[in-house]
C-alpha cells in the first residue's frame, strides 16, 4: 500500500464520486438516513439560486430539524451527524453542479475506508 499512495487516493476519490451521488430534479424529494435520523431533501429554482430544504427527524425526538439554504453554482451544503465516542460521523452532502443538484448517499469515513481497503485487497 505504501508503494502506491497516488493509486489509493485516486481510488478513494473515484469511489466517493461515482458510487454515492445522484442528480435530483427540482421539486422531487430524496429520502436518506443519517444514523438514527431519517430525512428528506428537495429544492426549488428561485431567482437567486436553488433553495434547498432538508428535513431530519429522529425516532426518539418528536420535533424535526430543518435546514434551508440557497445554493449558487459550485456551492454545497453538508449535514453531519456525530456518532458515539470513537466512531466517525455520518455525512450527507448536497452539491450544486452547474444547473444540476447532486445529492450523495450518507456515508461515514469508516465505511469509505473499508470499501477502499476491500478493493485494494482484490486488486492486482
Amino acid at each position: 500500500m505504501t508503494r502506491h499512495p497516488a493509486t489509493f487516493a485516486m481510488t478513494l476519490l473515484a469511489m466517493t464520486a461515482a458510487a454515492t451521488a445522484s442528480e435530483l430534479p427540482p421539486g422531487d424529494g430524496h429520502s436518506f438516513h443519517l444514523g438514527s435520523f431519517t430525512g428528506v431533501v428537495y429544492y426549488t429554482v428561485e431567482q437567486d439560486g436553488y433553495r434547498v430544504v432538508a428535513t431530519l427527524a429522529s425516532r426518539a425526538q418528536e420535533q424535526p430539524i430543518q435546514f434551508v439554504s440557497t445554493l449558487g453554482p459550485g456551492q454545497r451544503l453538508a449535514i453531519s451527524v456525530p456518532q458515539t465516542s470513537g466512531q466517525q460521523s455520518v455525512d450527507f452532502e448536497i452539491l450544486r453542479n452547474g444547473e444540476a443538484l447532486v445529492v450523495s448517499d450518507p456515508i461515514s469515513m469508516a465505511d469509505l475506508v473499508d470499501e477502499v481497503s476491500a478493493s485494494a485487497a482484490v486488486a492486482p
